[in-house]
């Protein structure tokens, strides 16, 4: 059996090919511009694409399924055969998923003129795909510890089908059961790899500058106790949003979870962003727990929907915004460091999250509706233009090393 390194030399096509994350992640980087774009346009009484889901539903959707969707398949797609020393997946195959994901965004556009059944089926088989080629990898490479991955983008799927039968029953799916079990899946994902890679990645970047004080290491007794305290409050969230007991549930999880950040050491990180921004990603999911608790037991405390854009647009949006252009560089070939541009990106992300928290808590006021959704058009924008050459061109010859780092 050839290695993944061997895999990935013989494939002498497209560069974009040649691994998970190089198309996953560029079509993730423009469609998030391009669906802000249009979800504007949509706003403004522009008919928009000819959707048969309601302007708040398409936005929702495109947003957590469509692109989180490439997100997670463009890191799966790489993390899965480093976890499990199996072949990664490269060339025709891999442009056949990528031919999937954008049948997907197709379907869901056009929808107004195809049978919903169709629309479904289209949309649900990219991630019914990914699911089965990452079952295939594990199973075979008997990396059973990372079932609870596998688990949770069933789960994540299973959001996306009650998404579409609400759709279809001419329900509001925005507001539905569907969304609320993918965004809960989300979270989920981000608090148990986010929990492995950033004190990992932390770690390594203090030792290689001599750091006396090291994070914590990742998955001890404390990390395994706020990951289940999370997981129950999620449960508690999607299966009664708007009890006191989900409340204080929220509230207890994001307390854990700000301790458990502490315990990475992310402020003595500043000196590089690319590090630095992993923490302010995670930031968000205890900042996202506890600005929903405070929402369920005050309510107009931000709104609910500023509250939970804490977690879609900060946990999610920044957070994967700091793995998309770490694992670009890294597996590109490219120095980890966080160019001026790289870092403006991440100024733009925050100031999005910001800004759409300052919409809910200031009602009636659009200029910071506006504000997000500039600061997250030139952000994504500018992902898709900064990183176009790095995931379209051959990985860089490795360079020796000077002396010093490692």
């Amino acid at each position: 059996m050839t290695t993944s390194a061997e895999r990935m030399r013989a494939w002498n096509g497209p560069a974009i090919l040649s691994f998970g994350f190089r198309p996953f992640f560029l079509m993730a980087g423009i469609w998030a511009a391009v669906a802000m774009v249009l979800w504007i346009a949509m706003l403004t009484g522009w008919a928009g694409p000819p959707t048969a889901f309601d302007p708040v539903a398409w936005h929702a959707h495109e947003f957590l399924f469509g692109y989180l969707g490439a997100v997670m398949a463009g890191f799966l797609l790489t993390a899965v055969p480093n976890w499990t020393g199996r072949l990664p997946i490269t060339g025709w195959p891999l442009a056949a998923l990528a031919g999937l994901w954008l049948a997907g965004r197709a379907a869901v556009a056009v929808s107004a003129y195809l049978p919903a059944l169709v629309v479904a089926t289209t949309d649900l088989g990219f991630l019914v795909m990914l699911a089965a080629v990452l079952t295939r990898e594990i199973a075979a490479g008997r990396n059973w510890r990372n079932l609870p991955v596998l688990g949770l983008l069933g789960v994540f799927t299973l959001g996306n089908a009650l998404f579409h039968l609400q759709a279809a029953s001419g329900g509001a799916p925005a507001q539905g059961p569907g969304l609320g079990i993918a965004l809960a899946a989300a979270v989920m994902l981000i608090g148990l790899i986010g929990g492995r890679i950033v004190p990992s990645f932390t770690r390594n970047w203090l030792v290689q500058r001599g750091a006396a004080r090291l994070p914590a290491p990742p998955m001890q007794r404390f990390d395994r106790g706020s990951l289940l305290a999370l997981s129950a409050a999620l449960i508690a969230w999607v299966a009664a949003p708007d009890h006191a007991v989900t409340g204080a549930a929220l509230l207890i999880a994001g307390a854990l979870h700000l301790l458990r950040l502490a315990r990475w050491r992310g402020i003595a990180t500043f000196a590089e962003p690319l590090v630095t921004v992993l923490h302010a990603g995670y930031l968000f999911v205890p900042l996202g727990a506890l600005g929903l608790g405070a929402e369920i037991l005050s309510p107009g405390t931000f709104g609910m929907a500023a509250a939970q854009h804490l977690w879609m647009a900060g946990a999610i949006g920044l957070m994967t915004m700091a793995v998309m252009t770490r694992a670009a560089l890294g597996h590109a070939g490219r120095p980890l460091h966080a160019t001026a541009p790289i870092a403006a990106l991440y100024v733009l992300q925050l100031v999005s999250v910001i800004a759409r928290l300052l919409a809910g808590a200031l009602p009636g006021a659009a200029w910071p509706l506006h504000l997000s959704a500039t600061a997250w058009i030139l952000a994504w924008g500018g992902f898709a233009a900064i990183y176009w050459p790095i995931l379209t061109r051959p990985k860089a010859a490795a360079k020796r090393p000077s002396g010093g780092k490692g």
